[in-house]
């Protein structure tokens, strides 16, 4: 995934200042400048910790939403159970694509799934470094009604960063094994809403260096990215499958132990609003949409054939981003009650999408 520059916040304000002569007239316009820094700097504060206004980017849109009453039992999710599928991820070792521990990560996932209904992708990429296999992997839950929500999650790490250590502990090893925890939690039983599809996708990370990983970017991450998730986006639309979606949830980068989902401005709307609305439900709002970035991630391919989508990343990991794609992409790093709060918060924005009558048009 990448993310633009397009931060949003509170501009700066800059007052314009006469030149004066008086040293006591000086001594004023510097007390009143301190006043105004500190004032600033406070509302910067506050709105920082306010939550979004709720529905505010739906209305802007035309779309009022109705979420449902907030009654039945909570979702549940296990975060050490889901921690401890990340440490057996990364104890493989790096899994760039086409390496023989990405097929032990693959048999991993698919051990995890025995006796579930799963479906494997199996194609040929052609890259700028060649050809490569790729393999996506679907875990199929029924539901009572008609039509299904998907939640993916990469499971490669990064390509260029292959001959180093690097184990993609948060970025594609906590997303891949919270999946693992959400098929513990939906397995042997038929959902009262959609059918929900786990996906884990493969070859989402860039073959050339895109300028991650303090290596000099060979090629843009849009152009040489995505591999897997475009594929089967391709093959849905093709079969009819696209249609029956009513949402797309990804996962990604969502075990860091300092946590705080990115309100991304490439989601639909409509969708991040439900989001937040699950988060508030729950009571952990203040781990959500604290700023606003916009993210090219596995939900793109999607978003472009007109499927809601929000995007689960936090892409703060470490003081400005310091850990991503680099050795120090490490299971310390991360921490159970964080893919707890990321679990519970998709499950319940399912079970309200479940309830939700009609769902906003595509």
């Amino acid at each position: 995934m990448i993310r633009s520059a397009n931060l949003f916040g509170i501009d700066s304000k800059v007052a314009s200042r006469s030149a004066v002569i008086s040293k006591t007239i000086l001594l004023a316009l510097l007390l009143s400048t301190f006043w105004a820094c500190d004032r600033d700097k406070d509302l910067k504060r506050a709105e920082a910790q306010a939550p979004p206004a709720a529905n505010a980017p739906s209305e802007a849109a035309g779309i009022k939403l109705s979420f449902p009453a907030d009654t039945g039992p909570l979702p549940a999710v296990d975060g050490e159970r889901a921690m401890q599928y990340v440490k057996e991820i990364v104890a493989f070792g790096p899994r760039p694509l086409g390496s023989a521990n990405h097929k032990k990560v693959e048999d991993f996932i698919l051990a995890h799934l025995k006796g579930d209904d799963v479906e494997n992708d199996v194609f040929t990429a052609n890259t700028p470094e060649g050809k490569f296999p790729v393999h996506n992997i679907i875990a199929k839950f029924p539901g009572a009604k008609d039509g299904l929500i998907v939640i993916a999650s990469h499971y490669d790490t990064n390509y260029p960063l292959r001959h180093t250590s690097f184990v993609g502990a948060n970025d594609g090893g906590s997303s891949s094994a919270l999946l693992l925890e959400f098929a513990n939690q939906l397995r042997g039983k038929t959902r009262d809403g959609y059918s929900v599809w786990l996906v884990w996708d493969d070859a989402e990370e860039a073959i050339k260096p895109d300028g991650s990983g303090g290596l000099r970017q060979e090629m843009p991450f849009m152009d040489d990215s995505l591999y897997g998730i475009t594929h089967l986006a391709e093959k849905w639309q093709v079969d009819g499958t696209l249609k029956k979606i009513k949402a797309f949830l990804l996962a990604d980068m969502v075990g860091d132990a300092d946590l705080n989902i990115e309100h991304d401005s490439n989601s639909t709307p409509w969708l991040e609003d439900v989001v937040y609305e699950a988060a508030t439900r729950l009571g952990y709002q203040s781990h959500f949409f604290a700023r606003t970035l916009e993210v090219d991630d596995d939900h793109v391919p999607f978003l472009k054939r007109s499927v809601p989508s929000a995007d689960f990343i936090d892409f703060n990991y470490g003081y400005n981003d310091v850990f991503w794609h680099t050795t120090q992409d490490t299971v310390d790093k991360l921490s159970p009650k964080s893919l707890e709060i990321v679990g519970v918060t998709m499950l319940e924005t399912i079970r309200i999408l479940d309830r939700m009558e009609p769902l906003p048009p595509k």
